[in-house]
């Protein structure tokens, strides 16, 4: 008996990721996008399965960072001349942020890229990793390293949208999360392209109506979701002629 009650947490960890890699591999990209002429990041999206539930490993950027100093993202950052590809990317940036190490990590498919502030092409590549990874953050680039259940980014308990401009100048809404983690008594803002990524995550693995709006076709997500990105992706160009 004692045998049987260790494995069947195995067993239901299994059933757990053999369910959404499925839906997961249904919604890989693979290298369809990576030839847009834009410049290249990936960011490394680490599912865990912690007491029977899926959750999302995010880090907090240091104070010290140019760049959004502070924010909650995913491990990830902008290609390099000796990546292979996106996947490479996401793998060698998340091992340089948390000490992750690639061979511990089980990649799963590339999802439909997004455009951050700086109009980089950002290639969301989804992995699997073990529920004992301790994690050893670079203290130059990130503060803390953190996990979320992922149903709270279709079933948040403190949600609000928020306005903004597209790069195409019209008015926009970007998802904001607060999630308060009881453990460490801390609370983080979770918004932007990381909430954008999250979200879509939780969307193709529950395949549940979120508790919010969003603009996808939700019984055509794969579709829905690849227009919306092919739209921005236009109309960044068409703002870039209307600037020559």
């Amino acid at each position: 008996l004692a045998v049987s009650r260790r494995s069947f947490p195995f067993a239901s960890r299994n059933r757990i990721k053999e369910k959404a890699r499925r839906r997961l591999r249904e919604f890989d990209v693979g290298d369809k996008f990576s030839l847009l002429p834009l410049p290249k990041a990936s960011v490394l999206l680490p599912l865990i399965v912690r007491e029977g539930k899926l959750h999302l490993l995010l880090t907090l950027r240091s104070m010290q960072l140019r760049r959004s100093p502070g924010e909650v993202c995913f491990p990830g950052g902008k290609s390099e001349a000796t990546d292979k590809d996106e996947i490479d990317t996401a793998l060698r940036e998340a091992k340089e942020e948390v000490g992750l190490q690639p061979e511990k990590v089980e990649v799963i498919c590339r999802l439909v890229p997004g455009l951050d502030k700086m109009n980089h092409l950002v290639t969301p590549v989804v992995a699997f990793i073990e529920d004992t990874f301790q994690a050893t953050p670079n203290p130059d680039e990130v503060s803390d390293v953190f996990v979320v259940p992922l149903e709270y980014f279709i079933k948040p308990l403190n949600y609000k949208p928020l306005p903004y401009k597209t790069s195409a100048g019209s008015l926009s809404w970007m998802h904001c999360f607060m999630y308060d983690d009881r453990e460490r008594q801390h609370s983080y803002k979770i918004w932007g392209l990381t909430a954008h990524f999250a979200v879509f995550l939780a969307l193709v693995i529950f395949g549940k109506r979120p508790t919010f709006e969003v603009n996808y076709d939700l019984d055509n997500l794969i579709s829905s979701s690849e227009k919306n990105f092919l739209d921005l992706y236009a109309s960044l160009f068409e703002r870039k002629k209307s600037n020559l």
